[in-house]
């Protein structure tokens, strides 16, 4: 497994030993998402009335998906409040979603304490400093290459794709792997079945 890819000729954060990777990795029981710079490539577009416009990536949504299908519970923190957000996480199933929040910290402190987890037990993936709170806390803790260099030296990995680019879906099939899910996960695709699976 890849990781501390450099970017913009800025070293990062070596490479965990692959089985301390997988470890944790397969430890996750909640794997929380920033949004903007993660879901997205983290530009923002604006319509002529003002409205905000994100573009999300299916190959993202699938892995999110799947990796709610082997039993791992997912969730949104965004310092960033949309609609267009509200509507992906409903479109994806994920049930935890907490927008227009600058308090990271607290936010990961209250979804803990709903879900009854511990920090050990959580993945988030994130990509600027107001990321960090979160990130020195839990279990897999991740970023994109893409991502500050701040951020990309303090986390266990670094996804080989950008944010936007499958970076999500990266991690969901890494995290699958590491539980033993993945291949399951796959054989459903490779055997023919009557109806397919929509993108997400």
């Amino acid at each position: 497994m890849a990781a501390g890819i450099p970017y913009n000729n800025v070293s990062v954060n070596p490479a965990l030993p692959e089985a301390e990777l997988m470890a944790r990795a397969a430890r996750v029981r909640l794997m929380i998402f920033d949004v903007d710079g993660i879901l997205t490539d983290g530009g923002l577009l604006y319509g002529a009335d003002g409205e905000q416009l994100k573009r999300f990536n299916v190959l993202d949504g699938h892995g999110i998906k799947q990796l709610q299908q082997s039993g791992v519970a997912t969730a949104i923190i965004s310092a960033r409040k949309s609609a267009i957000v509200s509507r992906r996480a409903a479109d994806l199933g994920i049930a935890h979603v907490q927008q227009g929040v600058h308090d990271k910290h607290s936010a990961f402190i209250q979804l803990l304490t709903q879900l009854q987890l511990d920090a050990d037990a959580c993945g988030f993936i994130g990509d600027d400093v107001i990321d960090l709170p979160i990130l020195s806390q839990v279990g897999f803790a991740v970023s994109v290459p893409n991502g500050h260099r701040e951020v990309r030296a303090r986390v266990h990995y670094v996804t080989q794709t950008a944010g936007g680019q499958g970076a999500a879906r990266e991690v969901c099939d890494l995290i699958m792997q590491a539980q033993d899910t993945y291949e399951a996960a796959l054989a459903a695709y490779l055997r023919p079945t009557p109806q397919g699976s929509a993108p997400a």
